[in-house]
């Protein structure tokens, strides 16, 4: 499996309509395991994406798809830019089991 934790900024006010973007992008991502996106309760305009991947080819694959590309375009004019970005190996746990296709 592959992981992600990633934190993007968003411009003051917009935090919660990038949320609704990503949330509604997300549904049907061939490959996701889980796809987890939370405010930062310590900065107003933060939010961190928690994800679970079958392997990272997938993930990378995930952002061609047209729901991606177009929630990519919808979110980026309210987002000023990403802090933290960990890849990880994730190998187990509630939220990683395979998911019905």
């Amino acid at each position: 499996m592959y992981g992600l934790i990633g934190k993007m900024l968003t411009a003051p006010g917009q935090r919660d309509a990038v949320i609704a973007i990503l949330l509604e992008a997300t549904s049907a991502m061939p490959g996701c395991r889980s796809y987890v996106v939370a405010r930062d309760p310590t900065a107003a305009d933060a939010i961190w994406v928690t994800e679970v991947w079958d392997s990272q080819e997938l993930h990378r694959a995930s952002l061609a798809l047209p729901s991606v590309q177009a929630a990519i375009a919808k979110a980026r004019p309210m987002i000023t830019g990403f802090g933290e970005r960990f890849e990880t190996e994730p190998v187990g746990g509630l939220g990683t089991e395979a998911v019905p296709r």
